[in-house]
């Protein structure tokens, strides 16, 4: 009977730990540290040039309201990264999955069309969030 080394198998999977350590370590620290209170993290630095909120205005306040279990909270925040948290948990189970059994991850969210479609989809938002009418959308 022959065994099996598993350090080719746990070696493969560094990046997908690594990735898991720094996504588990700043939820945590974000969960303790309230980005809703004023000094304990910097300011967005698109927003303190311009004025207007970027993209990723809000994900740190949506982030420590769903580790409070606030989800309507969380969702006025960032609306399009609350929608995007489902799609980046399945990405990163199916990389994980791919990466144990030794095969690259292959989607068809990585084909082109799609990729500019979700970059053209973020520009909207990040204008149309800006927009007066669409105060709904700003954090």
């Amino acid at each position: 009977m022959t065994r099996v080394d598993p350090r080719p198998r746990v070696r493969a999977l560094l990046p997908q730990g690594a990735v898991l350590a720094g996504v588990a370590g700043a939820t945590v620290l974000v969960a303790f540290v309230d980005p809703n209170e004023p000094g304990h993290y910097p300011t967005c630095p698109f927003f303190a040039l311009t004025g207007y909120y970027c993209p990723g205005c809000g994900m740190m306040r949506l982030v420590n309201a769903l580790a409070h279990g606030r989800v309507g909270v969380a969702f006025g925040f960032n609306p399009l990264l609350f929608l995007l948290l489902p799609v980046f948990g399945y990405l990163y189970v199916r990389w994980t999955v791919l990466a144990a059994r030794g095969l690259p991850m292959r989607s068809v969210l990585f084909r082109p069309a799609v990729v500019y479609g979700l970059i053209g989809l973020l520009f909207v938002y990040w204008i149309v969030r800006n927009l007066p009418f669409a105060h709904a959308l700003a954090p």
